[in-house]
């Protein structure tokens, strides 16, 4: 099973941090999975402007590839003035209305101020359930208080991160599961 982990910001250091932290808990509670984190501040993306994704080169269709390619992806997205970055919504436009279909899809949001929590489900949620994931009802909300000098130190969010990894990893397998049944019925 394949990955992806998308830290979705070309500003700050806190949702990277986050997705680090994410990366690591997978790479050592879940060996036996293909996981790659694709930080967006390390990638030169291209703007959407109406292109077929066949059309994309370089960072942007190495990108988009990666998350049509994926079983699962755990996006990590901050917030900045109560909405989601647009490097982040750029991705979704470069990418076909399909594209996620059958993906199941987590979210780490990080924020300033515990006044965003409701971000995700209000700007985030609809826009992957549009391109058809199956979106984890419950994500993890890490605000400015958790982080002290570059880490995480609030430990109930390195087991709310675990418990979303899981979640995300179980409903994949389960999809897979129907996926193959749903294939099995067909007699070609």
């Amino acid at each position: 099973m394949k990955l992806v982990l998308l830290s979705g910001s070309k500003m700050g250091n806190k949702t990277r941090i986050a997705m680090n932290l994410t990366y690591e808990i997978v790479s050592t509670n879940y060996p036996d999975f293909d996981v790659e984190l694709i930080d967006l501040a390390e990638k030169t993306i291209d703007f959407a402007d109406g292109h077929h994704y066949v059309e994309l080169t370089g960072d942007s269709a190495y990108v988009t590839r990666a998350i049509m390619e994926a079983d699962a992806i755990i996006i990590g997205s901050p917030i900045f003035q109560a909405s989601i970055p647009a490097t982040l919504k750029n991705i979704f436009d470069l990418l076909p209305q399909n594209a996620l279909r059958d993906k199941t899809v987590g979210m780490v949001i990080t924020a300033g101020s515990p006044k965003h929590y409701l971000i995700a489900e209000y700007q985030l949620k609809p826009i992957l359930s549009y391109m058809k994931a199956m979106v984890i009802p419950s994500y993890v909300f890490i605000e400015e208080a958790d982080y002290h000098q570059g880490e995480i130190i609030n430990k109930n969010i390195h087991y709310r991160i675990d418990g979303l990894i899981k979640d995300t990893l179980l409903f994949s397998q389960a999809m897979e599961l129907k996926r193959q049944k749903e294939d099995d019925t067909y007699d070609f």
